[in-house]
């Protein structure tokens, strides 16, 4: 009976072993994946909220345009050389181009 008990103790610890790291891979996928982007994603929208008439953008496709009106899920952007007005969605704006990063040209 005393056997019994013994073995039965001891295959408690190997499920408990087991599980440890799992449970370790799943909190080091966490803080090294998915938080980053989680933050990148709320800085994101905080940047598409804040968009307003006569900013510079960049859309994921790679126009360049000045914000020239707001929709709700859409924006129209003035695109040089000939200021040619192009809709596209505020979803595309990949990042927002201030004076001080615009590159000088002679």
């Amino acid at each position: 009976m005393q056997a019994l008990l013994a073995v039965q103790a001891s295959g408690g610890g190997i499920g408990i072993g087991f599980l440890l790291p799992i449970v370790l891979m799943f909190a080091i996928l966490y803080f090294l994946m998915i938080l980053p982007q989680q933050r990148r994603q709320k800085k994101w929208q905080e940047m598409l909220g804040q968009l307003k008439a006569g900013d510079k953008v960049t859309t994921s496709g790679g126009l360049r345009g000045t914000v020239m009106a707001l929709k709700d899920d859409c924006i129209h952007l003035r695109v040089p050389p000939n200021n040619l007005v192009v809709e596209v969605t505020k979803a595309s704006v990949m990042q927002v181009t201030t004076p001080e990063e615009e590159p000088k040209t002679k």
